[in-house]
C-alpha cells in the first residue's frame, strides 16, 4: 500500500498491575506489549493474528484510548495518546476518527433499546444532526451493512448473531470513521455468517476507502481478508509479511 499513513504505532508498551494470592498479596506487574511498532496505510486492511493472551486485544484497547501504555500512537496524523487517562472530550473527538468492532455483536448492544435507537446513538451522543436527519442517516447505514431500515423498530433478541454484528458495524460507521478496529469479529459466528462479515469489511473498505485493523486468531481469515499480516507471540510482533507471499 502506497497510500498516507493512518495509523503509527511507535515502540507501544504495556503491562497490568495484579496481586498473587488474593487482595491481600504482593503486587506485580505483568508486562503484555512489548515495544510494538507497527504502520496502517489509508485504505489497507491489515491482518494482527497470534494464539490467545499474546496482546492482540491489548494493542486494540491501547490504539482505542482505553488501557494505559507507554510509546507513541498516531491516528490520521493526531498523537492520540502517551500513556494515562483520556479525557471525556478527547475521547469524544478520538472517536470520530477510530471506531471498534468487538467479539461479542449481544454484549455491544442493549438489549433494552430498539435497533432504531441503538444505531442513532453515536450521533445523539455527539450532538449531531435533528431527529429527521439522523433517521435518515440511520437507514442509509443499515442498507450500506446488509439490512433492512424495517429492523429498527426490533430489538436485539429479535435478531440473529449475524444481524447484531452488523447492527455494530452500523453504529461505529455513523461517525464515519477513517479507521476501524475489528477485534475477533468473526469467532462467535458460524463459518458461513462470518465469510459474509469478512465479505462486508471489504465492500466496505472499497466504498468508504476505510482503513482496518483485522485481529483474529483465525489465520485463515486474516489470509483471505488482509492486504499485510502481523503475527503476534507473547507481547512482541515476531514477524510481518504479505498474504500472498506467506509471512
Amino acid at each position: 500500500m502506497s497510500g498516507p499513513l493512518i495509523l503509527r504505532v511507535n515502540r507501544v508498551s504495556a503491562s497490568y498491575t495484579g496481586r498473587d494470592h488474593g487482595i491481600f498479596g504482593k503486587k506485580t506487574v505483568k508486562p503484555v506489549l512489548d515495544s510494538i511498532s507497527l504502520e496502517i496505510r489509508e485504505g489497507e486492511i491489515f491482518g494482527l493474528t497470534g494464539k490467545s493472551g499474546c496482546g492482540k486485544t491489548t494493542l486494540a484497547r491501547c490504539i482505542l484510548g482505553l488501557l494505559p501504555c507507554e510509546g507513541e500512537i498516531i491516528i490520521d496524523g493526531i498523537p492520540a495518546r502517551r500513556g494515562g487517562n483520556m479525557g471525556r472530550s478527547r475521547r469524544l473527538v478520538m472517536a470520530r476518527g477510530v471506531q471498534a468492532v468487538f467479539q461479542d455483536p449481544g454484549a455491544s448492544l442493549n438489549p433494552a433499546k430498539k435497533i432504531g435507537f441503538l444505531v442513532e446513538e453515536p450521533l445523539l451522543i455527539h450532538g449531531i444532526g435533528g431527529r429527521e436527519e439522523r433517521q435518515k442517516q440511520a437507514d442509509e447505514m443499515l442498507n450500506l451493512v446488509g439490512l433492512d431500515p424495517s429492523c429498527k423498530t426490533r430489538r436485539v433478541n429479535e435478531l440473529s448473531g449475524g444481524q447484531k454484528q452488523r447492527v455494530c458495524i452500523a453504529r461505529a460507521l455513523m461517525l464515519k470513521p477513517k479507521f476501524l478496529i475489528a477485534d475477533e469479529a468473526i469467532s462467535s459466528l458460524d463459518v458461513s455468517v462470518g465469510a459474509q462479515i469478512l465479505n462486508l469489511f471489504r465492500e466496505l473498505r472499497d466504498r468508504l476507502g476505510l482503513s482496518l485493523l483485522f485481529i483474529s486468531h483465525n489465520i485463515d481469515a486474516v489470509y483471505y481478508l488482509c492486504d499485510r499480516v502481523a503475527v503476534m507471540e507473547q507481547g512482541r510482533i515476531i514477524r510481518t509479511g504479505n498474504p500472498v507471499n506467506g509471512v
